[in-house]
Parts: structure tokens; C-alpha cells; sequence
């Protein structure tokens, strides 16, 4: 089973967007907890998330997947920015435990010149700070291109950050098939190697969604920039291996490919249909 959407707007509300991703064909989606660049939440009703939870039972959805604001840095050289990064992760986990069970990324960090070392320090304190044994909700490290002083561009620095939590439970990893492409990570000529890595390295059992995208660029650019699914570097092919791919089974796949409702509708259309022919090749 693999369970397809994309990212959704919370501006309509938390029932609205069950019912646009019902609308595309999808049974899961991602969504901002705040504005991406930054800003506060906007306020949450009760009955607006019960309307939520309403459709994903009567629907069979699978794990949602939030997303942190982009502004939120855990490992800035700048205290301010820290501690307001700490607020936001604070505030994102309480609001995520009114739809138990689901999943938060983020992206680590960017230690802004203090060291890979250092960014890897303060992104597991600011999580060991905020994690409780009774959360229902799992943190995921997204996996990054690697670009400027960001933290995450290796499996080996998202396992030491791993490492050092606490709570290690309460954490997995999102693959996002972009940012690992522009890393380096040969998704398309050696993907069961790229997955043995994983394994190795971090375990594909806190391995908990998937961001499926392609990537305009090289591998190896460390650029982060999305392409629609088929055109760009990655390709068609290889997306539908890792679709189908075992180890990846049974995970949320998040669409952020730059596309309108319609561009994403037919993304989804078309991941299904590779579900369906995987099934009775």
C-alpha cells in the first residue's frame, strides 16, 4: 500500500482539507503549521479538527504529514533565533496532539558557521527539551541537499542527531527524494544501494514518510530545487522504482512538486496507476 497526497493550504480549515485531498484522489497530505517564512498559527477549532478526523477514519487515510515553518532554525548562531525556533517546535508539537497518531517534519537546521558539529549538538537539545514520553505524535529529520551550512545533507549527521535524543521513539526521518538526489545519493542508477545505506547507517524502520519530488538539478548540486514528477534529473523511472520499491511500502508519499490543483491531481492519478500495475505484474 502506498498512501499518495500532496501539500495542502490550513487556511481553510483542517476539514477542508480532508475533503480536497478526497477531491484529488489522495489518502494523505502534508500541510504547514504556520506560514512557511515564518509568523504565528493561525487559531484551531475543535469541531474544524474533529470534521478532520471525522474523514480520515470514514476514508482510510493514511499518517499526515505537518511541516514545520522553513524560518525555524534549531542551530542558528543567533540565540534569538533559536529560542524562537524553540517556541515554534514547542507550540507545533502541542496543536499536532489534536490529531494523535500523525507526523511533524522539519528541517534540522542551518548552523550558520558554528560547525556541522555544533548544529548537530543544539538541534538534539532543543528536541530533548521539547519531546514528552506521552506525545502521540512522531518528529521527523528531513533529509537535506546539503546546501550552504545546512544540517542533514549526510545519513550519517541525521543518525548522530538521532544519537543524542532521548526519546528516540518519538523520532524517524522523511526521505525526501529531492534533497537526497542533490546530495549525492544515486536514486537512480544504484536505489537499492542509496536504501541499503539508509539502513546501515540510520535503520529503515525510522524511516516514516516519503517527500517525492524531482529534482531540476544534478546529482550532487546540493541546489534543493523540486521538479514536477518525470521532468527533471531523477525521471520517471526511477520515481515509479522507489514508488514501488518494498522497503518503502506502506508510507505516506507527499507530493511538493510545483504544481497547481490540477498538475497535482494528475501526479497522484499517476502514482495510483503505478500502484495498481505493481500489483498484478
Amino acid at each position: 500500500m502506498i498512501y499518495i497526497g500532496c501539500h495542502l493550504s490550513v487556511t481553510d480549515g483542517y476539514a477542508a482539507m480532508g475533503k480536497t485531498m478526497c477531491d484529488f484522489g489522495g489518502n494523505t497530505f502534508a500541510w504547514f503549521t504556520r506560514n512557511p517564512r515564518g509568523g504565528k498559527t493561525r487559531p484551531v477549532e475543535q469541531a474544524d479538527v474533529e470534521g478532520l478526523r471525522a474523514i480520515l477514519s470514514e476514508k482510510d487515510f493514511g499518517p499526515l504529514v505537518a511541516h514545520g515553518s522553513y524560518t525555524m532554525n534549531l542551530c542558528s548562531g543567533k540565540e534569538e533565533t533559536r529560542a524562537n525556533g524553540l517556541d515554534m517546535l514547542r507550540q507545533d508539537l502541542e496543536r499536532m496532539e489534536l490529531l494523535p497518531g500523525n507526523l511533524y517534519n522539519f528541517h534540522p537546521g542551518a548552523h550558520t558557521g558554528q560547525g556541522t558539529e555544533k548544529g548537530i549538538e543544539e538541534i538534539a537539545e532543543a528536541l530533548n527539551e521539547v519531546l514528552r514520553a506521552d506525545m502521540q505524535t512522531t518528529v521527523l529529520l528531513e533529509t537535506m541537499a546539503g546546501k550552504g551550512s545546512e544540517v542533514g545533507g549526510t545519513f550519517e549527521e541525521l543518525r548522530e542527531i538521532l544519537d543524542r535524543v532521548k526519546l528516540t521513539d518519538r523520532c524517524g526521518v522523511c526521505f525526501d527524494t529531492c534533497h537526497t538526489w542533490d546530495a549525492g545519493y544515486d536514486l537512480v542508477g544504484d536505489l537499492d544501494g542509496v536504501l541499503k545505506q539508509f539502513d546501515d547507517v540510520i535503520g529503515l524502520s525510522r524511516l516514516k514518510a516519503v517527500h517525492f519530488n524531482d529534482s531540476k538539478n544534478d546529482r550532487g548540486s546540493h541546489k534543493d530545487r523540486h521538479e514536477k514528477l518525470g521532468q527533471g534529473r531523477i525521471g520517471m523511472e526511477a520515481l515509479r522504482r522507489i514508488a514501488l520499491h518494498p522497503a518503502l511500502s506502506n508510507l505516506p508519499f507527499i507530493l511538493e512538486t510545483p504544481n497547481d490543483d490540477a498538475g497535482y491531481m494528475e501526479e497522484i492519478r499517476l502514482v495510483k496507476t503505478w500502484m495498481e500495475e505493481g500489483r498484478t505484474a
